[in-house]
């Protein structure tokens, strides 16, 4: 009944999973693993991710025992998805480009895929695109990290953050865009930021709801706590930008914060 679920992000914009699938499970056990220190993942190999999430994800299996693990960060998931799965003995739920709802959601067949740049150029996007938005154009961006260090906010942002104001100029090339896939967890925590850097409206589009609805599938029957329990959050660096997210981290009831 105790045994929690495992959030594992590069960073903080996980939170925005955790966020949606809480209302579902409210009284899930949690623990939320961000691996600050090999952050950004976007700026690093696909060789090294496949490398690192895999082997980060064992250590934290062995120690906390989950019932199943969430991979909130597209670019794990689409680089490492299938290493973890085939290296773990628990169920993994992977986060990865929201293009199918978009397919059926744009009016116009003009979709925006929003990401890292590793994120975007993946295979398994393309294998995503083929099969759920064949009759569609879809137009990927890569946002580059926006300068200017470090920055912790109630909303939970960590760490060089992309910048969607880049994204600006490559989608305002087609007026017909009017659906954009939020491909990385971090940026609908960004929702006034895209929306003003949009060059005309759009909707908005991520994978939070589908994973909130697939954990519940997977996680159907089992025993839950009465009431919530403290959470905690892990770090790979456990440092002062790490312990500067506690309010951000309370919020979402991970109450203690630990390093791995």
């Amino acid at each position: 009944m105790h045994q929690p679920l495992l959030f594992f992000d590069s960073g903080v914009g996980g939170l925005s999973i955790l966020d949606v699938v809480r209302k579902r499970l409210p009284t899930a056990p949690i623990v939320y693993c961000a691996d600050n220190a090999g952050y950004p993942y976007g700026a690093r190999t696909e060789a090294e991710l496949t490398a690192r999430v895999p082997a980060l994800l064992g250590r934290l299996t062995e120690r906390h025992n989950p019932r199943l693990i969430v991979i909130a960060c597209n670019t794990a998931s689409v680089i490492a998805l299938a290493d973890v799965r085939a290296a773990l003995d628990v169920p993994v739920v992977g986060t990865v480009p929201a293009i199918k709802p978009a397919a059926s959601l744009t009016r116009t067949g003009v979709i925006g895929v929003l990401g890292t740049a590793v994120t975007v150029r993946q295979p398994y996007v393309d294998r995503l695109a083929a099969e759920f938005a064949a009759d569609k154009r879809v137009l990927r961006h890569g946002a580059r990290a926006r300068r200017g260090g470090r920055g912790q906010t109630a909303r939970g942002d960590a760490g060089p953050r992309r910048d969607p104001r880049s994204a600006h100029a490559a989608f305002a090339q087609d007026a017909a865009l009017d659906t954009v896939v939020l491909a990385c967890t971090h940026f609908p925590l960004l929702a006034d930021e895209l929306t003003a850097a949009a060059p005309h409206p759009v909707a908005w589009v991520d994978s939070a709801d589908g994973i909130a609805r697939r954990v519940a599938h997977l996680t159907q029957g089992q025993g839950w706590p009465d009431t919530p329990s403290a959470g905690t959050a892990v770090f790979t660096r456990l440092d002062e930008s790490a312990q500067a997210l506690g309010p951000a981290l309370a919020e979402r009831g991970l109450m203690q914060i630990k390093g791995l």
